[in-house]
């Protein structure tokens, strides 16, 4: 069985989509500061970065909150709230990060986040994060492309060599299409 990939006439990039410049925070800082910068700014991933600003890492609102879970935290609520403001975010980030470049296709992005079951990728040029891509980038995207590019969905022809589901996912139809008026009908 031969797979074919739909060529896009004009690829759209991770560039044309992502969030730029990215808010960034350094290793060294807390958990608290992290807490408060994402707060402030409304997002759930913070790439982190050295201090040289090359990407460390990545935290994520999901993160913070685990952490507030973690079985080595003390009993006493004060106790565990001590702790938590003075935690590194080094202690509490993903080290290994997914990233893509400014120039992969926004298609392969998506489907590394689908894939790794991620919800943002930083975006990097040189090892200096330039911008993130989030799963709500990726669906502004994909509207656009329907809403702007998309002139028609139909099923491939009978006789198109193939008996696959085409790229859209929708079967060939078993009844005759509303737009062939031939034979009669409702006119």
């Amino acid at each position: 069985m031969v797979t074919r990939e739909t060529v896009w006439a004009d690829p759209i990039t991770v560039s044309e989509w992502m969030a730029t410049p990215a808010i960034t925070i350094v290793s060294s800082a807390t958990a608290r500061e992290a807490v408060d910068l994402m707060r402030a700014r409304k997002i759930r991933h913070l790439p982190v970065v050295d201090e040289s600003g090359r990407l460390v890492g990545i935290v994520t609102d999901r993160d913070l909150r685990q952490m507030l879970f973690d079985p080595a935290l003390p009993e006493p609520l004060e106790q565990a709230a001590a702790l938590v403001q003075d935690r590194l975010l080094r202690e509490v980030m993903t080290w290994g990060v997914l990233t893509v470049r400014p120039d992969t296709p926004i298609r392969q992005a998506a489907r590394l986040m689908h894939e790794g079951r991620i919800g943002a990728l930083p975006i990097v040029r040189d090892g200096r994060v330039v911008g993130i891509l989030t799963e709500r980038d990726v669906l502004r995207a994909f509207e656009h492309l329907v809403r702007e590019r998309a002139a028609a969905v139909r099923p491939l022809p009978p006789d198109s060599g193939t008996d696959e589901l085409y790229e859209y996912g929708f079967p060939p139809p078993s009844w005759s299409e509303p737009w062939n008026t031939e034979g009669g009908g409702d006119a």
